[in-house]
């Protein structure tokens, strides 16, 4: 049984729009106000960089595990329900961050703030339940969305400031009162929605699919450390990963209730958008939170910012930019259309990376300018669409499916952005020491994998119905 949507009066609209940007910015800061912090978290832990990464990635992939299944639970058990437990979850995850006194609680306490990963798609699925215009939701969907970019810029300025002065620990505090606030206001604003009401969940799916993902992530993890790599474990995880896929294909095409049907599986409306935006985020992600601000912070071979400073200059214009563009580019995909603003999002963040290499690394101002033409094209527009797509080309009968794969795509991509760019940077620098050239190839990485994406991008069917005929 599914409520009936809300009244689109302005008070309905603005309240519901300021519950679920308070959701989705709770979960965000744990990704983008951490950019400027990792410095900071690796010397107060007494660790390197890359191990910090790791707990990006740890993240990250958590939150790839839980957003395959968690939106098809929200469709039947109640969105609201399931995203407010989410939401509490990750705030106990977060003062486990802020308490951790190794590297080794804070991967632990990283995981389980994971579960939050599938925030954004769970939000918009609200919001499309309950706004029936296209325009109005597609603008909408963009305010949301650009939270993926960052909060504007104020979530990198405060998380430089406050590791800064205060230490990691503090930015993890400050989280947990977001994370605590977003909850009550969940609880007590936002409607309640079960497209999917008494239909059973396929845990029996659910959990092959969880290992399958989860034994090809080890894997991946472990084969990104290139020469240090145990790789008869690689092999093993990766054709364990292959059964248990196999394995999970064959229990959808035998269940009553399937978490997604094999049909659903082969369609280009399916894997097209989730090869895409694996590829488009481990690209960029890392580039832009991972790399840049370690090489502005580098006082051999960058720029020798501290972290505030840091974020200021690069993080802050990217999001802000970002945040301001969204809302425009979400209310050009209904009528522009959605493959077409993705295309130009992707090729415009091509040309950004393209800048860094080959004239930010040498010059401050053209390095800035390049962060803030990618918050353009990236956080603006091809992250926005890239979750716009997840909605609009999700079946009606399994509405939470498409959402919660997109987003373990997004999580997956960011995972392996943070185990794969800084781990080529890492092998291409001397050991010992640091050098223009192992950012170099970091970053050349992300373009080759971004060109990539923007190939794949062509595979992925218009959602006609979602658009506006002019």
């Amino acid at each position: 049984m599914t409520d009936s949507p809300l009244q689109n009066t302005r008070s309905n609209v603005g309240t519901l729009l300021f519950t679920l940007l308070a959701a989705c910015i709770a979960f965000q800061l744990n990704a983008s106000m951490l950019g400027p912090v990792l410095v900071t978290i690796a010397q107060e832990l007494h660790t390197d960089e890359a191990a910090v990464s790791l707990s990006q990635t740890a993240f990250f992939t958590a939150a790839a595990l839980f957003s395959l299944f968690l939106p098809r639970l929200s469709d039947i058990k109640g969105r609201k329900k399931v995203l407010t437990w989410m939401l509490a979850i990750m705030t106990a995850g977060t003062v486990l961050a802020a308490l951790a006194p190794n590297i080794g609680v804070l991967y632990v306490a990283r995981i389980i703030q994971g579960v939050s990963g599938p925030v954004v798609p769970l939000c918009l699925l609200m919001l499309h339940h309950e706004i029936a215009d296209k325009k109005l939701y597609c603008t909408l969907m963009g305010v949301v969305t650009a939270v993926n970019g960052g909060i504007a810029g104020i979530d990198a300025i405060a998380g430089g400031l406050l590791a800064t002065h205060f230490g990691f620990r503090s930015v993890f505090w400050v989280i947990t009162a977001v994370a605590a606030i977003s909850t009550l206001l969940l609880i007590k604003y936002a409607p309640e929605s079960k497209p999917s009401s008494g239909i059973r969940m396929d845990w029996i799916g659910v959990t092959l699919l969880v290992i399958s993902l989860a034994a090809m992530l080890i894997a991946l993890g472990q084969a990104s450390n290139l020469s240090a790599a145990n790789w008869p474990l690689v092999i093993a995880l990766a054709i364990f990963s292959i059964l248990m896929f196999i394995a999970f294909w064959l229990v959808e095409k035998n269940s009553q209730h399937p978490l997604v049907t094999t049909f659903y599986l082969k369609q280009r409306s399916t894997w097209a958008l989730l090869l895409t935006t694996t590829l488009t985020m481990t690209g960029i992600f890392a580039i832009v939170n991972g790399l840049v601000m370690s090489f502005a912070q580098n006082h051999t071979v960058g720029f020798a910012m501290s972290a505030d400073k840091a974020a200021l200059a690069f993080l802050t214009p990217y999001a802000l930019i970002g945040w301001l563009v969204g809302p425009f580019s979400g209310r050009l995909a209904p009528t522009l259309g959605y493959t077409n603003v993705l295309r130009i999002g992707l090729l415009g963040s091509i040309i950004a990376i393209l800048m860094m290499l080959f004239v930010g690394l040498n010059s401050l101002p053209m390095l800035i300018t390049a962060i803030l033409l990618i918050g353009v094209t990236y956080a603006g527009i091809t992250n926005i669409i890239l979750n716009g797509l997840g909605i609009v080309l999700s079946p009606k009968d399994n509405p939470g499916f498409l959402p919660g794969m997109n987003a373990g795509a997004f999580n997956l991509g960011a995972g392996l952005s943070f185990a794969l760019l800084p781990a080529v940077q890492i092998i291409s620098t001397p050991a010992g020491t640091y050098s223009t050239e192992g950012y170099f190839n970091g970053i050349m990485m992300g373009l080759a994998i971004t060109v990539l994406a923007l190939l794949v991008s062509f595979f992925i069917p218009r959602p006609v119905d979602a658009e506006v005929r002019q």
